[in-house]
């Protein structure tokens, strides 16, 4: 089954082992990702101000170039997928503006492409069972907190993936892999996004918040779906209190827990450019699925 895809900006610059991940997963599993030609940046920021037609020309460009070539269209990043499911949404409640937006363009986007995640297509495409039966090397033994952010789940009525207080989604991905899923009280907190550029102390707090909670329930690793998530609360590890104490916690992909979980190689898993090398672990666990009979 071949989905049009749309990568996005950052997976094709900084969080490329996420982009490589996900494609090798999801061909593993029979669905190949097939990358939308020319495409251009969402705009990473759904506007507030929802009456201004021009904030919402870019992913209207985008949503035209996945009509143009199917039904849908898939995305990894957090961010692309809430831009785009929300101008999705937005276009559909607002002809009037769609018609505008049409007119500035000189392109016909009809409203008639879905904005999909990787992760609907593996819990309501593939299913969690067949998931669990594709395993080759089980995660056993592994305590995975699923950190989901803000940007993935809310606003509910716009976006709605997944219930936003009490969300699932990645739990059972981890689950299926044969991991055990951590809970913490932080694992739909903000990590403070964008604030990383304009007061990196906010968000370093508010990651280094996060972190400290899922290692305190006794998580070995985080897991999440947002390429800027990823960098906030992989980035304070470097250094400072958490840097180099062997309380470190290395922050993945939810694809490259995957990749090591279906057997691909270590090629596919992404891993190297992180800040807390998650390697050692990772190579643990699957030299140990791999010793079982």
């Amino acid at each position: 089954m071949k989905i049009p895809y749309y990568p996005g900006c950052t997976l094709s610059t900084k969080a490329r082992g996420y982009d490589r991940s996900g494609r090798a997963v999801a061909a593993a599993l029979g669905m190949e990702l097939v990358e939308l030609p020319d495409w251009q940046c969402c705009g990473a920021t759904f506007p507030l101000a929802t009456d201004n037609s021009m904030a919402l020309i870019a992913p209207t460009r985008v949503l035209y170039q996945a009509e143009q070539a199917g039904e849908q269209v898939a995305a990894l990043c957090a961010i692309c997928y809430h831009v785009l499911k929300r101008t999705q949404t937005a276009l559909e409640r607002d002809p009037a503006m769609r018609e505008r937006i049409n007119w500035f363009t000189e392109q016909e986007y009809r409203g008639r492409v879905r904005v999909v995640h990787l992760l609907e297509l593996l819990r309501d495409t593939l299913g969690w069972e067949e998931l669990a039966r594709r395993v080759v090397r089980p995660l056993t033994g592994l305590r995975a907190a699923p950190y989901y952010g803000c940007l993935l789940l809310r606003p509910y009525d716009e976006i709605g993936l997944d219930n936003p207080e009490a969300p699932t989604v990645l739990h059972d991905l981890i689950r299926a892999l044969g991991a055990e899923p951590v809970d913490f009280p932080f694992s739909t907190e903000c990590c403070g996004s964008y604030l990383t550029v304009k007061d990196p102390v906010i968000s370093e707090t508010l990651s280094r918040d996060i972190v400290a909670s899922a290692r305190a329930a006794g998580a070995q690793v985080l897991v999440t779906a947002c390429p800027l998530c990823q960098f906030n609360l992989d980035w304070p590890q470097r250094e400072t209190e958490f840097g180099r104490t062997g309380d470190e916690i290395p922050v993945l992909y939810f694809t490259q827990l995957m990749a090591v979980a279906l057997g691909l190689p270590e090629e596919d898993w992404g891993l190297e450019g992180m800040y807390t090398d998650p390697r050692p672990l990772l190579r643990n666990i699957a030299q140990a699925a791999e010793s079982v009979p």
